[in-house]
């Protein structure tokens, strides 16, 4: 069984109608639904709004798969929880960003 978490900022829905009426879940519940079909995926959603913005060590270490959505609330993620992506994905986890992820800090921190 592979463990998938969907990381999104959770604000594009909250700030736009037209969003949330394309995604009203979000992107990343849309994401889970998807992957959720799969037999051998067991998924779940973390949110900037989350305690520690959904990056836990307990999520992260029933994660083996992160899947990041970001866009436009790069900075509002936590140094700390940067950090500690970081770290797990070093130590094995797989991570895949999506859309402007690129300009997340787990990506700064990874790549320089």
């Amino acid at each position: 069984m592979i463990n998938v978490t969907v990381w999104n900022e959770g604000v594009h829905e909250k700030l736009s109608n037209e969003v949330a009426g394309v995604y009203p879940a979000g992107i990343h519940g849309c994401i889970k639904n998807f992957l959720s079909s799969q037999d051998d995926m067991t998924v779940r959603t973390a949110t900037l709004a989350q305690r520690k913005c959904g990056l836990s060590d307990e999520v992260l270490e029933n994660t083996d798969v992160l899947i990041w959505w970001g866009h436009h609330a790069h900075d509002e993620v936590t140094e700390e929880n940067a950090e500690r992506v970081k770290q797990y994905v070093l130590n094995g986890m797989g991570f895949i960003p999506l859309h402007s992820a690129h300009f997340c800090k787990p990506i700064k921190k990874l790549l320089g």
